[in-house]
């Protein structure tokens, strides 16, 4: 088979890595990135130029396409491929407005009886500034209706947290057109898992769990970020727990998916929380978490491509996915700024000193004259497998001793959570 993979972050390397390791050699990545060149060869074409992948696909006849960000599938890159004949793993357009709309994934939970937290949807800001001023329950949770890159949801602790949350959204528009219109919602207390299925539409393979952390600095403190680390499995979600999850809210979103129309092929990422109520759905995601794809595919036995390509075919059932049984830690390196301002074009080393026990998955580097640079804000994933989180977080953390670039930075507690 001939495999292009779309996107050019950690998450991108990490499926060209698993489907690399099952055998396939004919692999391309767009754009793809430093690491990602060394198992597939990368083309030099955006994410977002739909036409020019599609010529693309064409001319080299390739097979099957894997769509790994979240931006060119809310804009349709399945549609737009498959009107080809260009066989393309993720959800259509209107699928992936579970991930594209909070406001539509928030409305969908609810009719179709999915725990999630109560929430108001608002339209303008005067609307929402009248909400606030009458609310007197801290915290409060505010998200962008669309896209904003894990940015755009702001826990606020007071009501001058809350008016400055609406200010920037719907005032100031940082995040654009997601946040024309807002989510209100209660604030939910528990420790955070995220859970991934493949779905064809109809059936589901469930993947397993995985824990990201979202802020910045240690202790979770700071800003959101796209995510500084992940680990898998998590000790949180027993068998009992886990059966239920799959039960009682991603089967649930899959037939939901469904009845409105929208028969979501792809991967299904829940947020959840586990409260005292049980788990709660936080969001939906519709593709691979990044950094979570990093833990969770070097611990994945069965063949990731098979699946896919069976769930393209709406052949999902029967399938069953195997897991190693270790544990797997992944530590994003970070350029000093993120996830706000920060530079970027220094000489990435020490990467030639890691054992060969040691993945590591670029997430935004680039080659410049024969030298690893960086060239974003997370730069590095750097992964250890081992029978215990313990020992896994003690080697990757040994390891990461070995790489340094200018304004790294990095936490340090990725695992404390369930390291007991």
């Amino acid at each position: 088979m001939r495999i292009l993979i779309v996107g050019n972050g950690g998450r991108e390397h990490a499926i060209a890595w698993k489907i690399y390791t099952e055998g396939y050699k004919d692999v391309f990545c767009a754009p793809g990135n430093a690491g990602i060149c060394e198992i597939a060869t990368c083309v030099d074409i955006k994410v977002n130029e739909f036409s020019k992948l599609k010529d693309f696909c064409i001319e080299k006849e390739i097979d099957f396409v894997i769509v790994g960000p979240d931006n060119p599938l809310a804009d349709g890159i399945v549609d737009y491929l498959e009107s080809f004949g260009i066989k393309t793993f993720g959800p259509t357009k209107d699928a992936a407005m579970i991930e594209s709309s909070k406001v539509f994934a928030k409305d969908l939970m609810k009719k179709y009886g999915i725990k999630t937290a109560r929430y108001n949807v608002f339209y303008s800001y005067e609307e929402a500034l009248t909400f606030v001023n009458q609310n007197d329950k801290y915290p409060l949770v505010i998200k962008a209706d669309g896209l904003a890159l894990g940015k755009g949801v702001i826990i606020a602790q007071d009501k001058l947290e809350a008016l400055n949350a609406l200010n920037l959204m719907m005032k100031e528009k940082v995040f654009g057109k997601a946040g024309e219109k807002i989510v209100i919602e209660d604030y939910l207390k528990g420790e955070e898992i995220s859970v991934f299925v493949i779905s064809d539409g109809k059936d589901i393979v469930p993947l397993t769990v995985a824990r990201d952390h979202k802020k910045a600095f240690d202790g979770d403190k700071g800003p959101n970020t796209g995510g500084m680390g992940a680990f898998s499995p998590s000790r949180l979600v027993d068998k009992k727990l886990f059966e239920d999850i799959i039960e009682n809210i991603m089967l649930k979103a899959i037939y939901g998916m469904r009845k409105e129309g929208r028969p979501f092929k792809g991967i299904l990422y829940g947020g959840l929380i586990l409260t005292e109520e049980g788990p709660m759905v936080l969001e939906f995601n519709s593709r691979f978490g990044d950094p979570e794809a990093q833990a969770i595919l070097p611990l994945m036995k069965s063949e990731l491509l098979e699946i896919m390509v069976k769930a393209t075919e709406g052949n999902l059932k029967g399938v069953e996915a195997r897991f190693s049984d270790q544990f797997s830690i992944c530590v994003v390196l970070a350029s000093e700024g993120y996830p706000e301002k920060y530079e970027t074009g220094f000489v990435i080393e020490g990467l030639d000193k890691l054992v060969s026990d040691t993945i590591v998955f670029h997430a935004n580097t680039k080659l410049d004259s024969g030298k690893v640079k960086t060239a974003g804000g997370r730069v590095l994933n750097i992964v250890r497998v081992d029978n215990t989180l313990k020992d896994a977080k003690a080697k990757v953390y040994e390891e990461i001793k070995k790489v340094n670039f200018e304004n790294m930075f990095y936490r340090t507690d990725i695992g404390d959570k369930e390291i007991f």
